[in-house]
Order: C-alpha cells, then sequence, then structure tokens
C-alpha cells in the first residue's frame, strides 16, 4: 500500500525550471506541476506504507537543491 501525499514547493529566485528537472530526473512522483501564486511547483507522490512520510520528503525531495520551502499536505480515503 501506499499513501498519496501532495507537496508544494517554493523555489529560491530563479530556479523553479532547475528544481523540477531535478526532482522529475528523480522519477520519484506521480505528478509534477507548475503552479502560480504563492508556490511553484505542485508534486503528487505515493510514499510507502512502510516509509516515514517526512523522512521520505526529507531524503528524497526537500534536498533538491533550490528549494527555498515545501509544504506537505496529506490525503485521507474520504469513501
Amino acid at each position: 500500500m501506499t499513501t498519496c501525499v501532495f507537496v508544494q514547493i517554493r523555489c529560491k529566485p530563479g530556479t523553479t525550471y532547475k528544481v523540477a528537472e531535478d526532482i522529475a530526473l528523480r522519477e520519484i512522483h506521480s505528478e509534477l506541476y507548475s503552479t502560480s501564486g504563492e508556490w511553484d511547483l505542485l508534486v503528487k507522490l505515493y510514499i510507502p506504507d512502510d516509509h516515514d512520510i517526512g523522512h521520505y520528503i526529507n531524503e528524497n525531495l526537500a534536498d533538491v537543491a533550490g528549494i527555498e520551502r515545501t509544504l506537505t499536505t496529506l490525503t485521507f480515503k474520504a469513501f
């Protein structure tokens, strides 16, 4: 089983395309979008249930050069 999470990413000015490219090369995401507003990118991830979500994001995503801040939204089965 996996847990679906969405991670919004704020990039350092001028680094959004490089950050997106680096994330894409890691092949850890299900979907990756450029967004408008306070956040520059939106990443959809499926994290294996046997992994701690915080550790997984810190070890596989948050260390990408150019990321200034992240906001993670967990999802829950509604029905």
